[in-house]
């Protein structure tokens, strides 16, 4: 992943899980696996960086008025009546 590539998060898990696909099918040479090992140390930085600006600023929007944050689980709410 190149510094200038612009990517989103959805699509570095893309590249990830297909990098661990080519490297559990064990079909890769050496340098190719380290090469792709590499790629994907970058891509699961990149995600954690993503996933921990997203928590941040879900904190944001959820801190009271008086500065506090309450810390509740996510539920979705379930819109399907049946």
């Amino acid at each position: 992943m190149a510094k200038s590539e612009k990517i989103n998060f959805e699509d570095a898990m893309v590249k990830l899980e297909d990098i661990v696909s080519k490297l559990e099918c064990g079909n890769l040479a050496l340098d190719e696996s380290i090469k792709e090992f590499e790629e994907a140390v970058k891509l699961i930085r990149f995600c954690e960086e993503k996933l921990s600006s997203a928590k941040q600023k879900v904190r944001i929007l959820t801190e009271g008025s008086d500065g506090s944050v309450t810390d509740k689980p996510f539920t979705a709410v379930d819109t399907d009546e049946t």
